[in-house]
């Protein structure tokens, strides 16, 4: 079953972030077992507040994600980007449609 993580995050430096996440992007692109897709959402109500959705395969894929430690520098990376800490929701993917 697919599995998104949704990371709710506040930051003034989001271009900073976006390099970070280009960067492992680049490293993840032939690597089996890492993010699928990536989705970068800005709260229109709430300055410097953004939702990043990211797909996995699999619970299970995106939990061995975690565990690398690649993935967990770049973690602490973001996070001193971040202001305060970062919410993260992790969700099945039950029904996904296009509607156009």
């Amino acid at each position: 079953m697919k599995f998104v993580q949704i990371i709710e995050f506040e930051t003034e430096h989001l271009e900073e972030m976006q390099e970070v996440l280009d960067e492992a992007g680049q490293r993840n692109a032939d690597r089996a077992g890492g993010p699928t897709h990536s989705t970068l959402l800005k709260d229109r109500d709430k300055p410097n507040r953004y939702l990043a959705l990211i797909e996995f395969e699999s619970f299970e894929e995106a939990m061995r994600n975690s565990d690398d430690p690649e993935t967990t520098r770049m973690a602490e990376r973001l996070n001193a980007l971040s202001i305060g800490e970062r919410v993260y929701t992790n969700c099945d993917v039950l029904d996904v449609r296009d509607l156009k």
